[in-house]
C-alpha cells in the first residue's frame, strides 16, 4: 500500500476511460473518497494548441461541477522530478482529450510518462477522455486517421502507457461532427487485423478496478 495525495490506495490499477460524456465520473470519484472534496490533477497537454476553444471550456466544467479542486498540470513544462511531485499532491489524475499525438509527446520527450503509468499501476486513480484513454492503450497508432500525428513530431513510435490491453476508440458512435461513421469504420477496417481495439461510443466508459474492464454508461453533462 502507498500514500498518495494523502490518501491510502490498495495498489490496484483504477481507471475510467470516456469517449466524451462525464456521467461516469462522479460515482467513480466518489469511491476514491465516498463524496469528499478531492483534488484532481488536470493533465492539459491534449489542449494547449486550442487555448480556450469552447470544448476545452465545456470539458473542464464538467469536472468543476463535481465540486472537486482542479490541479492544473502541463506535462511538457515539468522535469520529471516536479512532475511527481505533483502527482504525489492530488487524489486522482484527469487527462483531457484534445490531440492524442501532442499528449503523448509531451508525456514522452519529458519521462513524465513513465513516471504518469507507474502512480497509476500504484493506485493513483486515472480519468482519460479521448486522447487521455487512448494513450492508456498499448499504442496509439489506431487514432493516426482521427487525429494527425504531425501533432507530436517528437514521438519515435506511437506506444502509449500500456495501463490496458487495447487501444480505445472514442467516439464510434460517429456522433461528433469531426469523427463520422466513415471514419470510424475506416479507423477500424485499417486497425483491426494488426491491433486489438475497443470502440468506446460517446454514451459510454470502460471503468477498470484491477483485473476487472466494465463497459458503462455515461450520461451526458447535466443541462447538454
Amino acid at each position: 500500500m502507498r500514500d498518495v495525495g494523502g490518501r491510502p490506495y490498495d495498489g490496484r490499477v483504477k481507471l475510467l476511460l470516456l469517449s466524451l460524456n462525464p456521467g461516469a465520473m462522479r460515482p467513480f470519484l466518489d469511491g476514491v473518497a465516498s463524496g469528499a472534496p478531492l483534488r484532481v490533477g488536470y493533465i492539459d497537454d491534449a489542449q494547449v494548441a486550442y487555448a480556450d476553444a469552447p470544448w476545452v471550456l465545456a470539458e473542464r466544467r464538467s469536472i468543476e461541477a463535481l465540486g472537486h479542486e482542479l490541479v492544473d498540470i502541463t506535462a511538457r513544462d515539468l522535469t520529471a522530478a516536479d512532475f511527481a511531485a505533483m502527482l504525489s499532491a492530488v487524489d486522482a489524475v484527469y487527462v483531457a482529450g484534445g490531440s492524442t499525438f501532442a499528449l503523448l509527446e509531451a508525456l514522452r520527450v519529458t519521462g513524465n510518462d513513465d513516471i504518469l503509468a507507474e502512480r497509476v499501476r500504484g493506485g493513483l486513480p486515472y480519468i482519460g477522455c479521448s486522447a487521455g484513454s487512448i494513450i492508456a492503450g498499448p499504442d496509439i497508432a489506431p487514432a493516426s486517421l482521427m487525429d494527425d500525428p504531425r501533432d507530436g513530431p517528437a514521438l519515435t513510435d506511437f506506444g502509449g502507457l500500456g495501463l490496458i490491453g487495447r487501444t480505445v476508440i472514442p467516439h464510434a458512435d460517429g456522433l461528433l461532427a469531426p469523427y463520422p461513421p466513415s471514419l470510424i469504420e475506416e479507423t477500424i477496417a485499417t486497425y483491426s487485423e494488426s491491433h486489438d481495439l475497443l470502440p468506446v461510443r460517446d454514451d459510454q466508459a470502460l471503468r477498470v478496478d484491477g483485473d476487472e474492464e466494465t463497459m458503462i454508461a455515461s450520461a451526458p453533462a447535466a443541462g447538454e
